[in-house]
């Protein structure tokens, strides 16, 4: 019993050397998981990543403006579907394992299957970006900063209504703009 009080008071009352070392490798520990962790984050955020699972989609963006245009700003995958935020991304991370467990299981490993999905894919997609107000797209094209002159009448005039009044935002318009529009025809609550 006299053992086990002494060794409690030892365990209760540690040096300050001992404190100190604890404390030192906490923060050692901690700078080394935060180091994998931001890097695992920044991997998963490349093109070829992307790629690996998307590559009918990735080939797709290729082709369009947004990859290759006149003024040399391109925008890859996480740009458009990785909110910028810290917390936002977290979530959509947590949320994209998911797909990476389906993509894993058979679901859509291969590009039939992916093709067959797409359109349910893209609705689900759709919707996460209309419920978030476009907000990966704000990231890049700012409504207060549009030059409404080197703009088409039809846009002008969408985008001084609908969506400068909030009614609409940027994925009711632009759902074609990276990618080919996939057949909905399959798709629940597709209107």
């Amino acid at each position: 019993m006299k053992l086990l009080k002494r060794f409690w008071k030892r365990l209760s009352t540690p040096s300050k050397a001992a404190a100190g070392v604890v404390l030192f490798m906490g923060f050692i520990g901690g700078l080394l998981f935060w180091g994998a962790f931001n890097t695992g984050m920044e991997a998963t955020n490349t093109e070829q990543f992307c790629s690996s699972c998307h590559e009918p989609i990735v080939k797709e963006i290729r082709e369009t403006i947004h990859y290759s245009n006149r003024s040399g700003v391109r925008a890859i995958c996480s740009d458009c579907h990785v909110p910028h935020n810290w917390t936002d991304k977290i979530v959509r991370k947590v949320q994209a394992s998911k797909e990476l467990a389906f993509h894993f299981i058979g679901t859509i490993d291969t590009e039939e299957k992916f093709k067959a999905r797409r359109g349910h894919l893209a609705h689900r997609e759709w919707q996460r970006m209309k419920e978030n107000n476009s907000q990966e797209c704000r990231n890049c094209h700012q409504f207060d900063y549009m030059d409404f002159s080197e703009q088409g009448p039809r846009a002008v005039s969408q985008h001084s209504t609908a969506l400068a009044g909030g009614e609409k935002t940027c994925v009711d318009c632009h759902k074609g703009i990276a990618h080919k529009l996939p057949d909905m025809s399959d798709v629940a609550g597709w209107q």
